[in-house]
């Protein structure tokens, strides 16, 4: 069995009297790429905490491997907002490769000296740095990191952990703040990379195309899934309804036995001790396992708020434009009729304005020229990326009922603020905790809460994925699919999008935006169709400006294929077939959850060169294919 890069044996954690995990064990080995799961408040953060040696376990090992170089990214990067880019990333590099972050056998991460000649090792650092921001999209290395936004600072961090190139990678929710384009930059990256992993994320497409081992924590346990994040939902559903099937099993014990102490009640002092005590156990179990029930049931049922009335008439952008001083454009004579019940997303990378568009909707900023006409009947519910400012000597009960006491369900139905918080995965003795203890996850799901209590019509929900864990997105999906009123999302989560959304609104930057009637993995499948049609008229002009005339479909004159690229094509096609298949059992073995450590290392390491074979030989069968 190959030797874990990183084991983590029977590890317990409290703080105060909350238990956030109990003896839980797990391991990333050589090769592994292993997510990790759970619900805000469950302890994610703390672990890996505890993973990087800033904090102690209550008891229990975390053990890496001898001579382990391990490189983490926090979830906010720490940099010095006077040190430009470059320094930010060599600065911070050099300081790693000084003190390499060395993992002693059995002990936690510590700094040891290492002795390079500096000038030289300097000057790798530096091409290196330059080298991954430029894939990063980071340009100006002078820039103070100070004035970066959070995406651009998040890919600094990047940079800084991807240059180290370690042989564990840590990863906490890297595509926080990154724009779609960056975030599918980073899976193909990981996807090739043979490097250990461990990721926490809550980008469900991310997880499920980077990872091959799914790791959930969940009520104080760590459940290991050998398989991507499909497997990993299927295998939960049938581990919950096993234990389901257990605990009416216990509870029909229960009864049994319930019935059998209530018989005869003059004879009681005649029954069997062992038999007695028995029944106290069992009926401990059955309570026990009742509340486990009890939670599982809420977490998945449904809520289904009735919204305020909303007209017909929602809003217009009456050609809208938007420019800064800087000479960066937003919008040009942007018109746009908002329909009623209209659920729309908008894309577009950092910096192309989406924030300004919902602020100038909002008439927090004005527009350069245009303008945005509201209808009377709208009422939204703004969920911004800084999220409401909220009370922290508070209890989390007395802010909620602050701003309402029940939540209108319809037909007369009422949802206390109690009952409410407890769907969003907020516990009765979660509710009377100070709002200061909660972790950052609950309070942005606290801050959620307080928009949906407010009874919008229209909700305006900006980058509303960060820090939220896949339960409570499972959640706020849900509410989206049934809320009447009107959406529009600015997220980076593709799977956020395609779940909620039935257009987009692109913006491209310099003013263009384009309007896509459809989800964000069908606006991919364009774009894509579009790039190789571009390529293909692009190969037509280069030919044309060489003296060639291109060859127009249908016409009779034709290039013929020579008789060796006639056997190169029918080659081609046997062998991207051979690949296609393998790579197809690869997946199906990497999900079915049968291989062991080694089989998994072995065949993600196969993956990323299949990968670029198959991409190859496709390339150059499509080329001889014009010809065929």
């Amino acid at each position: 069995m190959a030797t874990p890069y990183l084991d983590i044996q029977n590890l317990t954690k409290s703080i105060g009297d909350l238990v956030l995990f109990e003896n839980i064990s797990f391991s990333v080995s050589e090769g592994q790429h292993v997510g990790l799961i759970a619900r805000n408040g469950a302890g994610k953060s703390t672990l890996l905490g505890l993973i990087a040696g800033k904090d102690s376990a209550d008891s229990g090992d975390i053990v890496f491997q001898k001579g382990l170089r391990v490189g983490m990214l926090e979830q906010q990067p720490d940099f010095d907002p006077e040190m430009s880019v470059l320094q930010a990333v060599a600065g911070r590099l050099r300081a790693e490769y000084a003190s390499l972050l060395i993992a002693e056998e059995g002990g936690e991460l510590q700094s040891h000296t290492a002795t390079f000649d500096a000038d030289e090792e300097w000057n790798d650092i530096q091409l290196r740095a330059k080298q991954i921001l430029t894939q990063l999209k980071i340009d100006k290395l002078d820039k103070p990191v100070g004035l970066l936004s959070g995406g651009q600072r998040k890919r600094v961090a990047l940079a800084s952990v991807l240059i180290a190139n370690p042989d564990l990678l840590i990863l906490d929710e890297p595509t926080n703040h990154l724009d779609v384009e960056m975030i599918e930059w980073l899976e193909k990256y990981l996807q090739r990379n043979t490097k250990a992993l461990l990721l926490v994320t809550h980008d469900r497409y991310f997880l499920d195309r980077v990872c091959q081992t799914i790791v959930e924590l969940d009520d104080r346990t760590a459940y290991t899934y050998r398989g991507n994040y499909a497997y990993y939902l299927e295998k939960r559903d049938e581990r919950i309804a096993t234990t389901n099937a257990n605990i009416d099993r216990a509870r029909n014990l229960y009864r049994k036995e319930l019935d059998w102490m209530r018989r005869q009640p003059q004879a009681r002092g005649h029954k069997s001790r062992s038999r007695k005590e028995a029944f106290y156990e069992l009926e401990q179990q059955a309570q026990l396992e009742q509340q486990a029930r009890r939670r599982t049931e809420e977490r998945a049922a449904r809520l289904n708020v009735k919204a305020g009335y909303i007209g017909s008439k929602i809003f217009e952008a009456e050609y809208v434009s938007k420019a800064f001083d800087d000479g960066v454009v937003i919008l040009k004579d942007f018109y746009y009729n908002f329909s009623r019940f209209e659920k729309m997303g908008i894309v577009g990378n950092n910096g192309t304005g989406k924030t300004t568009f919902i602020r100038m909707l909002l008439g927090e900023v004005p527009p350069t020229s245009g303008r945005f006409v509201i209808g009377e009947t709208v009422k939204f519910g703004y969920f911004s990326q800084e999220g409401m400012p909220v009370d922290e000597q508070m209890k989390v009960i007395d802010v909620v009922r602050r701003v309402a006491e029940t939540v209108d369900l319809g037909g007369g139905r009422h949802l206390t603020a109690m009952q409410f918080l407890n769907h969003f995965l907020f516990p009765p003795a979660r509710q009377q905790d100070y709002v200061y203890k909660l972790s950052g996850g609950e309070r942005r799901r606290l801050q959620l809460c307080l928009v949906l209590m407010q009874a919008p019509n229209f909700l305006i929900l900006d980058e509303p994925t960060n820090d939220l864990d896949i339960a409570t997105l499972q959640l706020l999906e849900e509410y989206l699919a049934d809320f009447r009123g009107c959406v529009i999302v600015v997220s980076h989560d593709r799977y956020f999008m395609d779940r909620v959304v039935d257009h987009l609104l692109v913006f491209r930057g310099q003013g263009e935006v384009e309007d896509f009637p459809g989800n964000y993995s069908q606006y991919r499948e364009f774009r894509e169709l579009k790039e190789k049609e571009e390529v293909r008229e692009q190969r037509d002009r280069n030919s044309a400006a060489e003296g060639r005339k291109p060859v127009l479909e249908g016409s009779d004159r034709k290039r013929k294929l020579t008789f060796k690229e006639k056997q190169e094509y029918e080659a081609l096609g046997r062998d991207i077939e051979a690949l296609e298949a393998e790579k197809a059992q690869l997946h199906e073995a990497l999900a079915s959850g049968q291989l062991s450590v080694e089989e998994i290392t072995a065949h993600s390491k196969r993956l990323p060169l299949l990968d670029e074979e198959l991409d190859e030989k496709s390339m150059r069968w499509l080329e001889l294919s014009e010809w065929a």
